[in-house]
């Protein structure tokens, strides 16, 4: 590798002291360096004055990683823009959990590993998601983790009917639903009774929140399937959409959502002899 773009969450790595540790380790191996931001910071935030920040979607264009620093929020955030050019993105765990990152803070002298490319590229699904509202699409996105259909503060339930390739699969009242990659399965889908799905599976996961009916259970299709979701009747008409915890939009009754395997995938670097086993065993025993 020879050119590496280093994201920071300014919120988590103050003065960024990670950042430019890693910068000087990538530098003294060969590795030409650049600073972006992947998300905009609120203007009453400092930035760190002797930082040089170059524009994410220009210095896409000619990297070879993208490394992130943060914890999964950050990388999944950042990892959007990468997969689309399909840069390879690694995480630096400087959160709490930080289940999709590939190195903690303490490790970042494996950062070497890179010039002499000595790592393996893991692939992930991704989903994409459309929203009809009256037959007209009105948003599409993607995903690495989730997507989530959620009722809103003020709304008691909301009703959704499921049918994969058309057939019905499921229908309830309850908080909500999240459909899932397997790279996700560890995140709001297993806090809401789902299952850990490893990666190399590549399965869709539908899991109900709270359905108030003793009969949804997750639902575990295969990756070709096309998922459809119909709203029906929410309370005080107040339910949302977020892909990946991003930004909610607002949905109706009647809308419709449907949800494929994405044409692109995240790529994941890895310089660690660990498996996805030993992950989940370290990551959600701590």
């Amino acid at each position: 590798m020879k050119q590496i773009i280093l994201s920071p969450n300014p919120y988590r790595d103050r003065n960024f002291r990670h950042v430019l540790e890693a910068e000087k380790i990538l530098r003294g191996a060969g590795i030409e360096t650049k600073i972006c931001l992947s998300f905009d910071v609120d203007r009453s935030f400092e930035l760190p004055k002797n930082v040089t920040f170059s524009p994410m979607a220009e210095s896409l264009k000619t990297a070879d990683a993208l490394i992130c620093f943060g914890g999964d929020g950050t990388i999944l955030h950042a990892s959007k823009a990468a997969s689309a050019v399909g840069v390879p993105v690694l995480g630096v765990n400087i959160g709490t959990v930080g289940f999709m990152a590939e190195l903690e803070s303490s490790e970042m002298q494996l950062l070497k590993k890179l010039a002499e490319d000595d790592y393996t590229l893991d692939e992930r699904m991704m989903l994409s998601v459309r929203l009809y509202h009256e037959g007209k699409l009105i948003y599409e996105d993607v995903a690495l983790n989730d997507l989530l259909i959620t009722k809103g503060a003020v709304a008691r339930v909301i009703q959704v009917t499921i049918r994969c390739d058309g057939r019905e699969a499921m229908s309830f009242s309850g908080d909500g639903v999240i459909v899932a990659t397997p790279t996700g399965s560890t995140a709001y889908s297993m806090s809401a009774g789902g299952p850990i799905v490893e990666p190399r599976a590549e399965n869709i996961l539908i899991t109900p929140i709270c359905a108030h009916d003793i009969q949804p259970r997750c639902l575990v299709t295969a990756p070709d399937r096309i998922i459809e979701i119909e709203v029906g009747r929410i309370n005080r008409r107040n339910a949302f959409l977020s892909a990946d915890g991003g930004k909610a939009i607002r949905i109706y009754t009647g809308d419709r959502l449907v949800i494929e395997q994405a044409g692109m995938k995240t790529k994941l670097l890895k310089i660690k002899d660990n498996s996805y086993f030993d992950i989940v065993k370290t990551k959600l025993n701590r």
